[in-house]
This record gives structure tokens, C-alpha cells and sequence, in this order.
């Protein structure tokens, strides 16, 4: 379900200041942000010129202080909203930027709708009933927030049918692009545990509108940042395609920013410089299937792949020719649910393979390129017996790929050459490792979904280290190193999360509107790492610049 940013659901803003005298040759706009009881910090202010489609976000600081930096906002018009929980503007927030700058503060006023700004995680937090019960409903938030679900009427009685139907779409679906799933296993399959639809149905009648039409519960809310979360300054780009769900975000080494789609046959390119979007379509192997692709990601000659889930195959795109060729997974071997959510194109130069799996027989593929031919490398298995359930499958600088258990706790590795499989559990039971890749000293980073945690795993001397994130319910999706610093970002709290890996520190940056954050990827490039994300649910990328 698509957000309306805070600032835009209620009223706006009230200026000292709205237009600026050209006495200085920079655009500047910065002030004050005032609340009846004085002034706040960690109230995100975002700017967005009428016409563009980029929207420029700071954070207020300790003394209630936002300033943008010079030179990222053009002479113009511009609609101002804000982000902090329990606020809303005072008044309209309109305003005219020439060049120059004089003081604009930005008077706030008590919300009427607190439940209209809080994050999944909040209302997680907010729900009576058992914390490990509550697991479950990370399970909704993939397609619509929770805040769709507290408002329905729904009783104990109604949900058990409800949660069939919701388990009988694609992961790819929201409210307003529902994609059913074909029947079979993954078509059938319960969004809810068996064991536990009973009280799961309870737990959500008491928690929406079928009792009282008033929540009756304390609504809990996070913090507002402070510190060093407020240095940050965050753009985001809207995509003209406004259904699109740009799941995977990456940037190529020539700087080029490129994403996959969750729910249509196109990959994109953006230029961060113009803001403008481009869409080139890609094939479509199974009309009747739901549409969409999940990772995407560049080999060493710069050729793009992506992962096409339901089409049941993988495509290579060319970036410069624009030309994309799909290698469907062969006939003899699909169901109505093969699903290719996977591949790792990152280290094909060293035997020509490119890895996929299928995830509903949990089976290993690996795409010969020269020859255009799969193999089955089935479900591994180790010495036991015991097979891997694995999600993401990074593969290190040798072409050896790494199951991430996202059913489990265990993190694998596959020897494709042996055709063995070895093994590591996380500290944390059940931490369900879910995404990530290996850094320049072969060490592997990935997020815990379940463990709320960032993980890494040394395969030279076998150690295994999880890093606590501070916020609880953040559900990481995934997880990227560079330069000293892992990142990784919540699918439940829209925030993204910094780690000084010598220290153990986090910095948790607030993200200006509600965002379903799933990959996350560091263009290093520069003096600073810089994060790029996709709003799965919000039709835009996400450029988030640390600024200490």
C-alpha cells in the first residue's frame, strides 16, 4: 500500500519566511522547527520542487536546527513536509526559493491520527499478545502495512479464511497490483502456520476495530533521532512507472544506477543527476504466472541479471545494446511454482557459471553462459543427510556459493566440485539468515530477519559474529559492507542502520515516509560509502548520504 508522507496527511507548515532575497549567489534554506513546547530534534524536513520528481530530506538537530546544503536545491517552488511521530504541520507548506537565504521556521502541532504515522514495528510493539506470536505478522507486511490491518473490522472467526486467501498471492502483490498465484504448493500454501491460525486470529481481533471502534490499547512509538542520526541527508526519486517496486537496487561501476522490478517485466536505470527514469522490458516466459524479478546483479563485464521468480528463468541484460536474453529453466523441470528468486552472476569469470536456485524444490541451478545449458546440482545435502532450505545465495571469489537459511538458522556452503555441503549455525536460534555477499577480505555479511542482527562469517577460521541491532522488530532484510561499515535496512521500522564494525556502534537513519526496504547496496566509490535502497511499496529509489 502506497503512504502519503506525514506532512501531506494532515496540514503543512507555518514560515517566518516563505520567499528569499537574492543577496548571496546560493540557494539556502534552513530554520527552526518549533512545537508548542519548544523546539525539536530529529524532525526530518523534506523539500520537493514542484514539476521534479526528487525530493531532498534533512534532519533538525540538537538545538531544533535544519539547514540544506548548499547547492541541492534549485530556485523554485517547492512543497515542504516533515516527518516526527506525534506532529503534523501547523499550516500549508508552500514556498518560493530564490537565491539567498533567510531564516524559515516551521511551526508544528499535536497529530489527531497517531495510528495513521506509525511504522509495522510500532504497531508490533502496540499489539497486546504474545511477543513470539507476534512473529507472524512480519509475513503481511511484505505486501500492505499493518495499519491496513488494524483498521478492519474483521473478528477472531473471519481471519482463518482470510489468511488463506492472502497466502494464495505472490510475494509480489500489493492492495492495488494483486497477483494469485498459480495452484500448487506455493499457490496453497498457508501465509499463517497451521499450528498457530487460532490465536493469530484472536491476537488480530483484539487488536483492530471488530470489538470498539477506538484501538483500546497504549499505541507505543519509537524515538525521534537524535545525534548523530540527524546527520543525514536523504533523496529520494520517484519512478514515472508510480506501480513500479523497485526491490533490488544497484550501481555499476561506471556509476549507473540500475533496479529490478518486483511486480512487471522491466529492469530501470536512473540518473541520479536529472532524477530521469528509464524502463527496458525484459522477457516474458509464462504469461500466465504472476510478473516480476527479484535480484539483479552485474558481472565482471558490466552485463546485468535478474531473477524472474514466477517467469521460471533468468535474463541477462546488456546495458550498453539494451538487449536481453532469457535462459528459462528447461521445461522437464518446472511446476506451476518454480520460482528463480536468485542469481549470482558476481564471480562467472573465473569457470563461466552463473549460479540461480529453484525455491520450491530448494534446488541449486547453474547456467552454463557459453553454452546457454542448466544443471541440476539439487538440493544439498551434507554428510548427515541433512539438506538447506537456502534464500540468498551469494557466491565468493571463487564461484562457490553460500546458502543463507532463511527457514532456519544455518548459513551453508556448497562445493560444487565435491558436491558437499558444510554447515554453520548462527549463535542465535532461529535467526533465519535471509541476504547478503562477501567483502574484499572474503568475509560474509548478511542479515538475521528473525535474530534482528547483523551477521558475518569468516570461512578461514570458521567464526561466526552477530551484531545486535538497537531498534527491536527492525527485521533486516539484508546486509553490505565497505570501508569499516556494515548497513543493512528494516522492513518493519523505515529505518536503515550503520554499523562501525571496530566499535559495535549503530546510527539508525529515520527514512522520510514508509518504506518496504529489502536490498540494501553501498556505492563506495567515493570517500564515503553511500546507501542505496528501492521502496518496494513506494514506487522510488532511495539515496541515504551519512554526512559524518
Amino acid at each position: 500500500m502506497r503512504h502519503i508522507p506525514h506532512a501531506l496527511a494532515g496540514a503543512a507548515a507555518l514560515f517566518a519566511a516563505s520567499t528569499f532575497s537574492p543577496a548571496h549567489a546560493a540557494t539556502i534554506l534552513e530554520g527552526s522547527v518549533r512545537a508548542p513546547e519548544g523546539t525539536l530534534e530529529g524532525v526530518l524536513v523534506s523539500a520537493k520542487r514542484t514539476g521534479s520528481n526528487i525530493t531532498t530530506t534533512v534532519v533538525s538537530d540538537a538545538r531544533g536546527h535544519y539547514r540544506f546544503p548548499d547547492g541541492r536545491l534549485a530556485a523554485g517552488e517547492y512543497t515542504i513536509s516533515i516527518r516526527a511521530i506525534g506532529y503534523d504541520l501547523a499550516s500549508p507548506a508552500r514556498l518560493t526559493l530564490n537565491d539567498g537565504a533567510k531564516p524559515v521556521d516551521i511551526a508544528l502541532s499535536p497529530t489527531k491520527d497517531l495510528g495513521a504515522q506509525m511504522t509495522n514495528a510500532e504497531w508490533i510493539m502496540s499489539m497486546p499478545g504474545d511477543e513470539k506470536l507476534k512473529d507472524f505478522l512480519t509475513d503481511c507486511t511484505g505486501c500492505h502495512t499493518l495499519h491496513r490491518v488494524v483498521g478492519t473490522e474483521y473478528t477472531a472467526d473471519d481471519f482463518p479464511e482470510i489468511f488463506k486467501r492472502m497466502g494464495a498471492y505472490s510475494p509480489g502483490s500489493t492492495p492495488e497490483n494483486p497477483q494469485p498465484l498459480l495452484p500448487g504448493p506455493r499457490g496453497e500454501r498457508p501465509r499463517v502456520n497451521a499450528t498457530i491460525i487460532k490465536p493469530a486470529a484472536e491476537l488480530l481481533a483484539r487488536a483492530n476495530l471488530s470489538a470498539e471502534k477506538a484501538h483500546s490499547y497504549a499505541l507505543k512509538t519509537l524515538p525521534r533521532p537524535k545525534g548523530r542520526a540527524t546527520k543525514v541527508v536523504i533523496t529520494e526519486y520517484d519512478l514515472p512507472r508510480r506501480e513500479a517496486q523497485p526491490h533490488d537496487v544497484i550501481v555499476t561501476k561506471d556509476g549507473q544506477v540500475w533496479f529490478s522490478d518486483f511486480a512487471a517485466q522491466f529492469v530501470g536505470t536512473l540518473d541520479p543527476a536529472t532524477g530521469k527514469a528509464t524502463d527496458f522490458p525484459i522477457p516474458t516466459l509464462k504469461p500466465e504466472q504472476p510478473k516480476g524479478s527479484l535480484q539483479i546483479d552485474a558481472d565482471a563485464e558490466g552485463n546485468l541479471w535478474v531473477a524472474m521468480m514466477y517467469q521460471a528463468g533468468i535474463t541477462k541484460f546488456d546495458p550498453v545494446t539494451k538487449q536481453a536474453i532469457a535462459y528459462p529453466v528447461p521445461k522437464a523441470w518446472q511446476s506451476p511454482s518454480t520460482q528463480e528468486s536468485m542469481v549470482a552472476p558476481m564471480s562467472a569469470h573465473v569457470d563461466g557459471k552463473v549460479w540461480t536456485n529453484n525455491q520450491e524444490t530448494h534446488s541449486l541451478y547453474r547456467l552454463d553462459v557459453k553454452t546457454g545449458q542448466y544443471e541440476d546440482m539439487g538440493e544439498p545435502k551434507d554428510k548427515a543427510g541433512k539438506s538447506i532450505n537456502g534464500y540468498g545465495i551469494p557466491v565468493d571469489a571463487k564461484n562457490q556459493p553460500y546458502l543463507l537459511e532463511f527457514g532456519n538458522t544455518r548459513v551453508g556452503r556448497f562445493d560444487p566440485v565435491a558436491n558437499e555441503l558444510v554447515t554453520y549455525p548462527t549463535p542465535s536460534l532461529r535467526s533465519r539468515p535471509r541476504r547478503g555477499r562477501f567483502d574484499e577480505q572474503g568475509r560474509l555479511w548478511f542479515a538475521e530477519y528473525a535474530g534482528n542482527a547483523i551477521g558475518m562469517f569468516d570461512p578461514k577460521s570458521g567464526a561466526m559474529t552477530e551484531y545486535r541491532l538497537p531498534t527491536p522488530w527492525s527485521n533486516p532484510y539484508d546486509a553490505a559492507y565497505a570501508k569499516g561499515e556494515a548497513w543493512t535496512g528494516s522492513m518493519s521500522n523505515d529505518q536503515v542502520a550503520r554499523l562501525d564494525v571496530a566499535s559495535g556502534e549503530f546510527v539508525e537513519y529515520l527514512l522520510p515516509r514508509s518504506t518496504n526496504i529489502r536490498r540494501v547496496f553501498l556505492d563506495d566509490r567515493g570517500a564515503k560509502p553511500v546507501l542505496w535502497i528501492g521502496s518496494n511499496h513506494g514506487g522510488s529509489v532511495i539515496k541515504v548520504e551519512p554526512q559524518d
